[in-house]
């Protein structure tokens, strides 16, 4: 097993480097997944009541004999439910389908125009209070809208998860976060798997020993990011996961940044 992934700090939180994401993940093969992730060392997963996995993402915590305490859990409300009252209700709902008495992380999945963000950032402060989670966040906002949900906000916002990788360049975005103090928690980090083959990834993969995707990886926690890559068989998880022994240069990281 590789080292122990570390931890990203935002305003009390606590967050593992380095998590799994479970979009499109169903069934057993999702609880599978789980449970095989947290015995390899996993101690962060990521889910959301779109997603319809919750139930199985329970399932597989529980199955893996991990201690609760020790695995931090995410999950997203969707943007037709962030409104007051729906949003504590999707809270509820989503910790009935995890068998959980709380989140450590709660988003807002989506903006959603329609519903006054004022009113959205009361009920995410409020399913906070309610004991629902430990911290709060949000997805998919932008400069302007984590500004304006920082300011609306009376409990700490910690997170902001959006789709980044080096083709997907966030660096605004990632250098607005650092200055409010919040984490950057990367989805789709691998680019859906493209950037696995990726000719300059793979180079320096080569120099390693290491995949193109560990070093993709590698490239997002060196930063001081969260990365939450989806995988479902045992040995891609492993191979996710064994990015926390090796070192990229600041070369290596610049010419990865520049893709």
């Amino acid at each position: 097993m590789s080292a122990a992934a570390p931890f990203v700090e935002a305003q009390g939180a606590r967050i593992p480097a380095l998590g799994l994401g479970t979009w499109n993940l169903r069934g057993p093969e999702c609880a599978e997944a789980v449970a095989d992730a947290l015995a390899l060392g996993y101690r962060h997963i990521d889910t959301a009541a779109m997603y319809g996995n919750e139930r199985e993402v329970g399932q597989g915590l529980r199955a893996s004999g991990a201690k609760r305490e020790e695995v931090f859990v995410t999950t997203k409300v969707w943007s037709s439910d962030i409104g007051q009252g729906d949003l504590q209700r999707s809270a509820e709902a989503s910790l009935t389908r995890l068998q959980m008495a709380s989140v450590d992380l709660l988003l807002i999945h989506w903006p959603n125009p329609s519903i006054p963000l004022k009113d959205s950032i009361a009920a995410l402060c409020d399913a906070k209070r309610r004991g629902l989670a430990r911290h709060i966040g949000v997805s998919n906002f932008s400069i302007d809208l984590l500004r304006r949900a920082i300011a609306l906000s009376s409990e700490p916002i910690i997170a902001n998860q959006c789709e980044s990788h080096p083709r997907h360049n966030q660096a605004p975005l990632i250098k607005e976060c650092r200055r409010s103090g919040v984490a950057f928690v990367s989805y789709r980090p691998l680019g859906k798997g493209a950037l696995a083959s990726d000719p300059l990834l793979k180079r320096i993969a080569a120099a390693h020993g290491k995949s193109a995707a560990q070093v993709c990886l590698r490239w997002h926690v060196q930063q001081g990011l969260v990365a939450i890559p989806k995988a479902a068989r045992r040995e891609h998880l492993a191979e996710n996961f064994a990015i926390f022994d090796f070192a990229l240069s600041e070369k290596e990281m610049a010419a990865i940044s520049a893709i």
